[in-house]
């Protein structure tokens, strides 16, 4: 070799330590990808995605205002739900999928949620089935859509998250600091079982990476395992065949996201909003009194979470592909019709009951208000915060509960907030709302179970009388929604 050529690889070589870096935001990919085969079928495979946070990400992936995803950072969850989908499982559908549980990673000086775990994963979610029946009412039917197990344990309840009645041992989620080891109890569980399949976690590189390590060490698999944080396109999964061998297989996309929001294309197909109402509650009229510690000069947007029932008897608390459509139109179809400053939703880690799998599950974690809301937030670069005070599991018991939290003390006047919310709570809360002004108001109508449209609307003048309207929609028909999501 010449000395020119020397001169020349000793230059590239030296380009390619420098580009490695360390610490937290990734370096480059290499240009060459690792393609390895898609893994088996006959293992149980422990597939570990590293959603972004603050500490690790990739350069323009992550607000650092909000720690949410960036337009940027949505795009690159989308083209890799594709590739796990294909490259990863090989097109076969997934067994289960674990996400981070949002308020046990609070992120900056404001402590927002992180909810970048589920929504790494939702599309993902979204590109794979699920058989739900319910007994005497509906016969099995494969949802396009997957549950996402985001719900506390006894022992990971962060600080001010008030406990359930129970706990949901079917849709545990991860624990960002597993401070009882629950993550790794949940992966050994799996391991032990010994059931092939696919099994996703999705997680800051924090969470998965101590988890990869305190399994390889407490199964004895002796795995090399990656040293540090790479990128966001790198999928780990430690493949275990029947017979208890263990191997790592590294999987590099290297996909590389356009800065701009996702356009659908086609676009959803429009419709026209609801029959309109409105309710005027005005202080000193037909009997009503303006309640004491009511808020001032705000507006709150409720909306429901996006499509979610292909049949009437069908749930899993996500929503289904067509709602995916919707979710991420959103910034789209509400540009111009509001205005919020911050976006509330339930929190995910709160549980249901739904429809019933094959083997007998039917409490699922309540991902789809906040998913949906999401890449709202997202694309207007707007705080998101969770509701966690009080428990959603009675729609009436915590109607006065959710009524006095956004409309009492003081903490949101002045402002303009967008409530994405499950539709059988809102109605008894808005209506909780203005029973406290004890006037002869008419309630507000019922939301409609096939009602994915509407937006109402709540305003609060100086002096606290109240509007209620539905003038407001979305204007996005469901019936032309595909059923399969949008393709990335």
């Amino acid at each position: 070799m010449n000395q020119r050529n020397v001169a020349l690889w000793f230059c590239l070589g030296l380009a390619l330590i420098l580009l490695a870096g360390c610490g937290g935001s990734s370096s480059p990919d290499p240009v060459t990808p690792w393609t390895p085969a898609p893994l088996s079928t006959g293992n149980v495979n422990l597939i570990f995605v590293a959603s972004e946070d603050l500490t690790y990400h990739a350069s323009g992936d992550i607000n650092p205002t909000t720690a949410n995803l960036t337009s940027q950072g949505l795009q690159r969850s989308l083209r890799m739900a594709t590739f796990l989908q294909q490259e990863v499982l090989g097109k076969h559908n997934v067994t289960q999928i674990y996400a981070l549980e949002p308020m046990t990673h609070l992120q900056t000086a404001n402590d927002y949620p992180d909810m970048v775990g589920l929504e790494t994963i939702q599309q993902f979610a979204m590109l794979n089935q699920i058989t739900l029946s319910y007994p005497n009412v509906g016969p099995p039917y494969a949802g396009q859509s997957y549950p996402l197990n985001a719900s506390y344990s006894a022992n990971s309840l962060p600080d001010g998250v008030v406990p359930p009645t129970a706990f949901c041992a079917n849709c545990q989620g991860l624990d960002f600091n597993d401070k009882s080891g629950d993550n790794d109890g949940l992966v050994s569980a799996i391991v032990k079982q010994n059931a092939p399949g696919f099994y996703v976690f999705s997680a800051p590189w924090e969470t998965v990476s101590a988890l990869m390590a305190n399994i390889n060490r407490s199964e004895g698999y002796n795995l090399t395992l990656p040293a540090s944080y790479v990128s966001p396109n790198y999928v780990y999964a430690i493949s275990v065949t029947p017979s208890g061998s263990a191997s790592l297989i590294t999987y590099h996309s290297i996909v590389t996201p356009p800065s701009t929001y996702p356009v659908l294309s086609p676009p959803p197909a429009s419709a026209p909003c609801q029959t309109y109402f409105s309710i005027p509650v005005t202080g000193g009229q037909g009997g009503a009194v303006i309640p004491a510690g009511i808020n001032t000069n705000e507006t709150v947007y409720i909306i429901r979470h996006a499509d979610a029932h292909p049949k009437d008897y069908w749930n899993d608390n996500n929503y289904v592909g067509a709602g995916q459509w919707r979710a991420l139109d959103l910034p789209h179809a509400l540009h111009g019709k509001i205005n919020p400053q911050e976006v509330y939703s339930i929190d995910p880690a709160q549980f249901g009951p739904g429809s019933f799998n094959s083997a007998g599950d039917h409490t699922w974690s309540s991902v789809a208000p906040a998913l949906t809301a999401e890449p709202y937030a997202i694309a207007n670069n707007l705080p998101y915060n969770l509701v966690t005070s009080f428990d959603l599991s009675d729609p009436m018991a915590n109607a006065t509960e959710t009524s006095d939290f956004f409309f009492k003390g003081g903490k949101f006047s002045n402002k303009a907030v967008l409530v994405a919310w499950a539709y059988q709570f809102i109605q008894p809360a808005v209506n909780a709302l203005l029973t406290s002004y004890h006037g002869d108001n008419q309630p507000a109508p019922p939301w409609s179970s096939n009602d994915y449209d509407s937006v109402w609307t709540i305003k609060l003048d100086a002096v606290g009388n109240v509007t209620v309207d539905n003038g407001t929609c979305e204007g996005i028909n469901s019936n032309a929604l595909p059923a399969t999501p949008p393709q990335f």
